[in-house]
């Protein structure tokens, strides 16, 4: 049997919206909507053209210290990044879901260039009056999803550190907030703190 790999062509959206005469072409994703503290972050990376690195895949795929070398080489080499940033209160008083596409529409609002087409990763659009095309599974298929998908990544896991040194019996500087065991035995054992979502199970059930 011969072993044929086939190259993913992660130009393959942007491409698409070029021909289509779009110039600015954001690729946005969020990090933080399954954990059960801190906030969800959103990023909205425009890369340039000429931008190439085999290295680029969706965060979760790649190993903390390839996250991190990725990170600084996208902020050197984008045209512009947007960082949107919404807390666990705001997640408990809209949901999850809202949260997230309002983080991802401060993501784009905070751009210094104003993107002409949004590349989103998700089944759901942004309420930005922008041209845009949600596409599952995006932060495999589109550079630009993956290059927000790290940004998004490496900006929330180093938030949670900080707050590792201000609540230190939950370990957010390794759980990074997710519902590990370890968390949840100790919010079952130390109650939760101001950073808990607390809408979410693992963590609601403790609130007397």
């Amino acid at each position: 049997m011969i072993d044929i790999k086939i190259k993913r062509d992660l130009w393959f959206f942007e491409n698409k919206a070029y021909k289509k005469g779009f110039s600015n072409i954001a690729g946005i994703d969020e990090a933080g909507r399954g954990p059960l503290a801190g906030p969800v972050i959103s990023a909205a990376v425009i890369l340039p053209k000429a931008f190439e690195n085999n290295d680029i895949n969706d965060s979760k795929k790649l190993t903390k210290k390839k996250r991190e070398a990725l990170y600084s080489l996208i902020y050197q080499k984008a045209v512009s990044i947007g960082l949107g940033i919404v807390d666990n209160e705001s997640i408990d008083n809209i949901n999850i879901l809202q949260a997230s596409l309002l983080s991802m529409l401060y993501a784009i609002k905070n751009l210094k260039t104003k993107p002409d087409f949004l590349l989103i990763d998700g089944a759901h659009k942004i309420n930005a009056d922008i041209c845009q095309s949600p596409i599952i599974k995006g932060d495999s298929l589109s550079i630009s999803i993956a290059s927000a998908s790290i940004i998004a990544k490496v900006t929330r896991d180093r938030i949670m550190a900080k707050y590792h040194s201000k609540y230190p019996l939950y370990n957010f500087d390794q759980n990074k907030g997710y519902p590990t065991k370890k968390h949840k035995e100790a919010i079952a054992r130390f109650g939760y703190t101001p950073i808990h979502r607390k809408t979410f199970k693992g963590v609601k059930e403790h609130i007397k």
